[in-house]
């Protein structure tokens, strides 16, 4: 994968622009999809891990990658080619770029330099610096405003340009555990504005996982806990919200009601308004993905054969869902599910693949999805899945690809060390 400079990546954006046309063109016609080939999207230079967490329908991918320091740099991939936007960033050595739009636009999260002056730890990275959300434009990140705090994340943008997360306040909550000390709220920001958004019930915190293009955001509100390096927030999510108008809406749990073993959240809504995430069971000791829509409520999803644990992550116009699905020991594979069938995506790859998928973080209109992948040395990197339309019947994937791959305690412990999931709802992933 070739790096490019933060200055030629601006103007490589802006001549992508010139793409809308004719692949908007292509959305119309897609047949279905069935096979995959897999592309190893890389890592910036000097670093051995990799992670994305949204992909456009041009197949612009936000993300991050480990540079030769072992820092995190907010990354953009496109067309074979990518871009370390983090850079300086807003000072710190440490962002992620969690969402982009059909604008190039891109928002996140970007350490600054000057430490949390009550000694909060954030963005989760260890260095107890202050944490901004921001907005990418034009080749420049730009910090976004608070509620009183002085952290705050970004995790998505919507191709009008507003922009949805989670900003700290000046109250402090003292059912936070240390080092987290003030009480942070779902929000949006429009046009450089912040808006805080309302919890449910007695919930002091929330956060913003996604919105669409009309007006319809999704989350989950609860209380706070110790950070979860697989969530990047310190929430224990009890309530999986859509809010619209300013107003939120309970899209209810499949059983579980405090969220202690993977919690209640919805991850993203497509622009059909229909929603997915994760919601503990009965007995709150396990979690599976659901879709939520309007006719029909939440639908739990299942895992795959053999499994333990799933989240939804992902979904399309098309109503095609990506995610992530766990055995007992919560070793992640990545899957498809369509039409009411969940498929593991490994399976659906046509010849060798120079991953194993792990998870499904995001799948655009045309069908391609993004996540993490497993390289043969054990390394941790971003993947692109791309539909093909000319496989020959009868042409499968190897079997050593198919077979469900165990983690080694090197590839765990980036796990559990340096992963920043966001969005892919991994949960317990550190647990055996």
């Amino acid at each position: 994968m070739k790096s490019q400079s933060l200055l030629s990546l601006s103007a490589w954006l802006l001549a992508a622009l010139a793409l809308p046309l004719t692949i908007a063109a292509q959305d119309t016609q897609q047949p279905a999809l069935t096979q995959y080939s897999v592309t190893d999207l890389g890592t910036l230079p000097g670093g051995n891990f990799s992670q994305p967490f949204f992909m456009n329908r041009y197949g612009l991918v936000s993300g991050s990658s480990s540079v030769a320091d072992g820092s995190q740099h907010a990354t953009l991939w496109l067309d074979g080619l990518m871009g370390d936007i983090g850079s300086p960033g807003l000072g710190g050595p440490n962002s992620i770029a969690f969402g982009d739009n059909e604008r190039f636009q891109s928002a996140g999260e970007a350490e600054t330099s000057t430490p949390d002056p009550n000694g909060e730890d954030f963005c989760g990275f260890g260095t107890h610096l202050t944490c901004s959300p921001f907005l990418w434009q034009e080749g420049k990140m730009v910090e976004l405003a608070t509620l009183g705090g002085g952290n705050g994340g970004a995790n998505a943008i919507s191709n009008r340009g507003k922009v949805g997360g989670f900003a700290e306040n000046s109250t402090a909550d003292p059912g936070c555990p240390s080092p987290q000390v003030l009480q942070f709220k779902p929000v949006v920001w429009e046009k450089g504005v912040i808006h805080r958004l309302p919890t449910v019930g007695s919930d002091p915190d929330g956060v913003v996982y996604n919105l669409n293009d009309n007006g319809e955001v999704v989350g989950a509100s609860g209380t706070c806990t110790t950070f979860n390096p697989n969530f990047l927030n310190n929430l224990l999510a009890v309530h999986a919200l859509l809010w619209e108008d300013g107003k939120a809406t309970d899209l209810g749990n499949l059983g579980g009601q405090t969220g202690q073993a993977g919690g209640n959240a919805a991850y993203d809504v497509n622009n059909r308004g229909e929603a997915v995430g994760g919601s503990d069971l009965a007995g709150d000791t396990t979690f599976h993905a659901f879709l939520w829509t309007r006719k029909t409520g939440i639908q739990d999803l299942g895992t795959l054969s053999g499994d333990l644990a799933s989240n939804g992550i992902s979904i399309n116009e098309a109503g095609s869902v990506v995610g992530v699905s766990l055995d007992a020991n919560f070793n992640p594979r990545a899957f498809l599910w369509e039409k009411g069938v969940m498929t593991d995506l490994n399976t659906l790859v046509a010849g060798d693949s120079p991953l194993y998928l792990l998870t499904g973080c995001s799948i655009n209109s045309r069908g391609e999805i993004t996540g993490l992948g497993l390289t043969s040395a054990g390394e941790i990197h971003t993947y692109l899945a791309t539909p093909q339309h000319n496989v020959a019947a009868g042409e499968s994937t190897p079997q050593g690809v198919m077979s469900r791959r165990t983690l080694s305690d090197d590839a765990r412990k980036q796990f559990q060390q340096q992963l920043r999931f966001g969005r892919t709802g991994v949960g317990l992933i550190g647990r055996q």
